[in-house]
């Protein structure tokens, strides 16, 4: 039925508008509003999740991606020399929950990020929701 809700999805929070990436600043998207039309957003921002401030260093992948921080081939490190690893997948396993107790089979999230980028370099609570089963779209 046309305006019925399609049920919930898993976003970025800072596509939605909140201030939470790295610098204290958002990345709130206007073409967001037409992908979430008839769903119910359910805001993350995986790096909070896992522990770490806002603003926070800028982290970055170090050998491999998402999918070999998680099998623990790759690190997740801060322009600090921090290693931010632990707080990564700790972030992305609390996306995951929030996801699933929320009935979110779908996740839109922000490009181009250590936590949520899918091209290039796969982020960390991408590729652990690309493992569950969740369809993974980027902005």
């Amino acid at each position: 039925m046309k305006g019925q809700p399609r049920g919930t999805v898993l976003v970025s929070a800072c596509l939605l508008g909140a201030p939470c990436r790295y610098d204290g600043r958002d990345k709130a998207n206007p073409s967001l509003k037409t992908l979430l039309e008839g769903r119910i957003p359910v805001p993350v921002c995986p790096e909070q999740l896992g522990g770490l401030p806002t603003p926070r260093p800028p982290a970055g992948l170090v050998g491999g991606d998402g999918f070999d921080v998680l099998n623990g081939t790759a690190k997740v490190i801060d322009d600090r020399g921090r290693d931010v690893t632990e707080q990564f997948k700790q972030g992305a396993r609390a996306a995951l929950l929030l996801a699933r107790s929320s009935g979110a089979r779908s996740c839109i999230l922000k490009a181009r990020s250590p936590s949520c980028g899918v091209r290039g370099l796969t982020g960390v609570t991408a590729a652990l929701c690309i493992l569950e089963g969740l369809e993974v779209l980027e902005l």
